[in-house]
């Protein structure tokens, strides 16, 4: 972890590094802007560092105003960064080829300024309506047959939900939303496939968002298991906090649901870079299971999709990717998941991989909704 860390502080503070210098080159010698622009930019990077280690430490108003700053400014890192590199290669390219007009170099100074004008209002433009977008989740509804009997259970809905994130950016009114989401199908079960917490737990015991979770409805119940952002923060603590506040956690468990179908919740797959122990392998966790029964399956991260088909799961749902969060991310972790989003079905298995409720880091989504995903499944009852 130390490692880990060390490496992406040292990545954070070169991108940094790079978008200031371009940005500096912008501002001419002696202008006053020059050591405001210094320690405005530096203060503003240095706030979403600032915001991760208080959060823990000291959870308090000022520090939720360093963690808006700080999770606003990685999506406009991003977008400097894009910006700068794609004129660094324009600049280069030109370099060989003379393309440019020659206006663009009568005035060097100014041409910079206007682009740096312009890089300001693109990106402020795209992060507002990204902004929007992670503010107004929608539902997704999917009908599904399973080819198994229901033994006496014709139909079951579903409400499910993934990487939540609850904390200083999704607070109590936002979980709110997400219990009337959830509730408005009148679910038989609710499911919450990981990353119910956003790391720390002080803010969310500090805004009391459990009181929210506990207005879950379902007939059956309601479930959910670890993500990895529950071990960043203390698995320990975060499981307790939702079990007192009306959530059946499964960790590498199954349990025989109404005498009519298995639910088996795997611990999340980073589980062994916290803890230094893995989880339990797949067919452990389901040595118990009669597989003449409907097996629902929730693996936050979802990799390695043909096991849970080969062993015999009917549906399996995961979260984690948020199919990027923000363009053009999406194309990295398409590359990563055999599943960023969406459905699949392998053989007789069905997979659902949802791109989440909530956000991490930037409060913005591009390229993607966040969303509540609601399951109609029926059984093979011949």
């Amino acid at each position: 972890m130390i490692f880990f860390v060390t490496i992406v502080i040292s990545i954070y503070t070169l991108v940094n590094y790079y978008i200031f210098t371009r940005g500096l080159q912008a501002i001419p010698q002696g202008s006053s802007l020059r050591p405001l622009y210094i320690v405005g930019f530096w203060l503003v990077a240095v706030s979403f560092v600032a915001a991760r280690i208080l959060e823990r430490t000291y959870p308090c108003h000022f520090t939720e105003v360093l963690t808006w700053t700080g999770n606003f400014w990685l999506a406009f890192m991003l977008f400097f960064f894009l910006i700068a590199l794609l004129l660094d290669v324009t600049r280069l390219l030109n370099h060989f080829f003379h393309f440019l007009p020659a206006a663009v170099y009568t005035d060097y100074l100014k041409t910079k300024q206007i682009i740096l004008l312009a890089a300001i209002v693109f990106s402020s433009v795209n992060i507002l309506a990204g902004y929007i977008n992670a503010r107004n989740p929608r539902v997704k509804e999917l009908s599904l047959k399973i080819d198994k009997p229901g033994h006496g259970l014709k139909t079951l809905t579903i409400a499910m939900a993934s990487d939540i994130h609850l904390g200083t950016i999704i607070r109590k009114a936002k979980a709110r939303e997400l219990v009337s989401m959830l509730n408005a199908s009148k679910p038989d079960l609710i499911l919450l496939a990981g990353d119910v917490v956003d790391e720390d737990l002080a803010p969310v015991i500090k805004d009391n968002i459990g009181e929210a979770l506990c207005e879950l409805r379902a007939r059956i119940g309601v479930y959910a298991i670890t993500g990895n952002h529950e071990y960043i923060g203390g698995a320990g603590p975060a499981v307790d906090y939702l079990e007192k506040h009306c959530i059946k956690m499964l960790r590498d468990t199954s349990v025989l649901v109404s005498g009519q179908f298995y639910l088996v919740g795997r611990d999340d797959r980073d589980k062994v870079r916290f803890t230094g122990k893995p989880r339990k392998e797949l067919e452990e966790v389901m040595q118990d299971v009669d597989r003449s029964y409907p097996i629902i399956l929730m693996d936050h991260q979802p990799f390695n999709l043909s096991k849970a088909a080969d062993i015999g799961v009917d549906l399996q749902l995961s979260g984690h990717t948020h199919h990027g969060q923000i363009w053009p991310f999406n194309y990295i972790t398409k590359a990563i998941y055999e599943l960023s989003w969406g459905y699949k079905k392998i053989r007789n298995t069905h997979f659902y991989v949802s791109c989440g409720f909530g956000t991490w880091g930037p409060p913005v989504r591009l390229g993607n909704r966040p969303e509540v995903v609601i399951i109609h499944l029926t059984f093979n009852n011949e």
